[in-house]
């Protein structure tokens, strides 16, 4: 039977819970859609990550060619465009794996819908997860809004009843057999769709992404500690990779097994924050556009323009994260210590809604992924499921001295501070520094002002 496969945010061809079920049913076509109703939401035409999703395109298209196979890629409305090619095809079944986002299921059902008026059939597997909603509940059939027990019902779930973590198999000899004269490769999808080719520091597809899967292994003993320094190569790289699935949960999952230290256990910890927002988001839709604890949206934040604009271009005169938004800006990346101090340095120190954060970083970040990047910023400012406590706020300037102690990170993005001492660099003196903007605000008196603005929360 002829079956098509629609491949979204998992551009691999291995450890793949579509694709197996696809190549298990016989002949089969993977197709890929750009929707403009994603790509017109994208402002800047130079997007790294659209580049980083071709990247990834045209190396699943070199080792389909190898197979005698070959990518459809399609531009349109999915809710047309799959049913179309499925029709066009003669398929009597169409793959893909399961989105949580809102906007993503929406999708879905109409083009589940769609395909049932042609008498195809739509199947949705999980995948981009370890765990799904229903499968990690509490005693009373709930969803858990507290990590530390979701984390370890998680973990006795595994060890009662998977114990082992088994990949999905590719079948690639069942490849429709043909060569796309419009694939990836003898096309430029980015004029045809509006971009402009943009490299990021990383670049897509599934072999980097087990390079450096592999490279990570190596150091990952050390990870609990080493991840909250920017200065030295302590993190995994792989947000990106796992983002639009160049890898599988399952790989990183496995790797996190493999060797159980202290390390292994906190990245593993890791992976399940992300399946617990993933989970959070799919269950709590609303969360795409109000805080989960709906006091919080009564706040009234008396940060303004200038904070706002300071904070996107380095400009605050705060050393940690002046270096740490401009990394962002010329790299879309953002290390994770990093995230969380100028997330609580937005909200708490500038007062600034951390809605206006949480857009930009969605507008910037090469690895966005809309659960993970809503319940970062509602984890950072209090709103959100078992989020830090209001009056924790983070102080820049000791989160500098005492993740960059020498200043390493802040030399390499603020050059204009590159010549102070190690001391100096945190808190520069302007006399020194000339070159460098004094402090839009008084951390000292901002906290006070936060703790006054969050105390509407505490009083009702």
């Amino acid at each position: 039977m002829n079956s098509l496969c629609w491949v979204r945010r998992d551009l691999r061809l291995h450890d793949h819970a579509a694709l197996s079920a696809a190549l298990d049913e016989g002949e089969t076509t993977i197709v890929f859609n750009f929707d403009p109703a994603i790509l017109d939401a994208l402002k800047n035409k130079q997007d790294r990550r659209v580049t980083f999703i071709v990247e990834s395109l045209e190396e699943m298209e070199k080792e389909l060619q190898k197979k005698g196979s070959s990518l459809l890629i399609s531009y349109g409305d999915p809710a047309n465009e799959i049913p179309r090619i499925a029709r066009e095809l003669g398929v009597k079944k169409v793959f893909a794996n399961r989105d949580y986002e809102p906007k993503a299921k929406k999708r879905d059902e109409f083009v589940e819908k769609r395909l049932e008026d042609d008498k195809i059939e739509f199947h949705q597997f999980k995948d981009s997860v370890f765990y799904e909603k229903h499968e990690v509940l509490k005693g009373d059939g709930s969803i858990y809004k507290v990590f530390t027990p979701y984390k370890n019902a998680w973990i006795h779930r595994f060890e009662n009843e998977d114990k082992t973590v088994s990949d999905f198999a590719c079948a690639l000899k069942n490849l429709r057999q043909f060569k796309n004269k419009e694939n990836v490769l003898s096309s430029d999808w980015h004029e045809k769709i509006g971009f402009i080719r943009t490299p990021a520091l990383l670049t897509g597809g599934t072999s980097l992404a087990i390079k450096r899967l592999k490279h990570f292994e190596d150091f990952m003993s050390g990870y609990k500690e080493q991840r909250n320094y920017p200065a030295i190569d302590g993190t995994s790289l792989l947000s990106v990779y796992i983002r639009f699935g160049n890898i599988s949960i399952r790989d990183m999952v496995r790797a996190a097994l493999m060797d159980k230290n202290e390390g292994s256990a906190t990245w593993l910890s890791e992976l399940i924050w992300r399946d617990f927002y993933q989970m959070l988001l799919d269950a709590h839709p609303e969360l795409e556009h109000r805080a989960f604890k709906p006091l919080y949206d009564k706040i009234k934040w008396i940060g303004g323009k200038e904070e706002f604009r300071a904070w996107c271009e380095g400009e605050t005169g705060f050393p940690l994260v002046d270096a740490a938004m401009r990394c962002f800006n010329a790299t879309g990346m953002m290390h994770n210590r990093l995230r969380m101090v100028v997330a609580s340095f937005l909200c708490k120190i500038l007062l600034v809604d951390w809605r206006l954060g949480e857009k930009y970083f969605a507008e910037n970040l090469l690895d966005f992924d809309l659960a993970a990047n809503n319940g970062g910023w509602q984890w950072s400012s209090s709103s959100g499921c078992d989020a830090q406590p209001y009056f924790r706020i983070f102080n820049p300037y000791n989160q500098s001295e005492k993740f960059d102690a020498d200043g390493e990170f802040i030399r390499q993005w603020c050059p204009e501070l590159a010549h102070l001492t190690s001391k100096q660099i945190h808190r520069p003196d302007m006399k020194l520094a000339p070159d460098y903007p004094a402090p839009i605000v008084s951390y000292e008196r901002n906290r006070e002002r936060a703790l006054l603005m969050y105390a509407v929360v505490k009083a009702r």
